[in-house]
């Protein structure tokens, strides 16, 4: 954790990227060292919303880049089945990817949209709120801690 501290922004963008990732980073414990060491918290934000997000978002298009028969061939889920969910993820694609978010399977929302091939506007946006609104709420937490303890 200390490398990502020490370098900063960049530090922090890159464990948020990698964080949106299979890897078990803590890119939480970054925006919070940062804040503590006072760096400009809405940049904090910013820059790992946006790293998180492109993160997140390069999870979608490996599921994009995927092919709907290897659903159907290596889960032994039906073309009809594939189908009715391709339909319910691109009328829902963006409230889906707003839990982009949560830990373990945000990674595997993101994923999943990708394979069903969600409208990417939608998901890039949905996706992006939720990652937003998580830092600025554990950013804000770290505040309050930092003055009420």
């Amino acid at each position: 954790m200390e490398f990502f501290v020490e370098w900063g922004f960049l530090g922090l963008f890159l464990a948020a990227f990698l964080a949106a990732t299979i890897l078990p980073l803590s890119s939480e414990a970054v925006l919070s060292l940062l804040i503590v060491y006072k760096y400009n918290v809405e940049l904090c934000y910013l820059v790992a919303t946006l790293g998180n997000w492109l993160g997140g978002m390069s999870g979608y298009g490996l599921g994009y880049l995927s092919k709907n028969n290897w659903i159907e061939r290596y889960f032994g889920i039906a073309p009809a089945k594939v189908e009715k969910w391709t339909v319910r993820a691109d009328k829902h694609g963006g409230a889906l990817a707003f839990f982009c978010w949560l830990p373990v399977v945000g990674d595997l929302i993101a994923v999943a949209l990708g394979v069903v091939r969600a409208n990417w506007i939608k998901v890039s946006i949905g996706m992006f709120l939720g990652k937003a609104v998580r830092y600025i709420v554990w950013g804000y937490g770290t505040i309050w801690i930092m003055n009420n303890v």
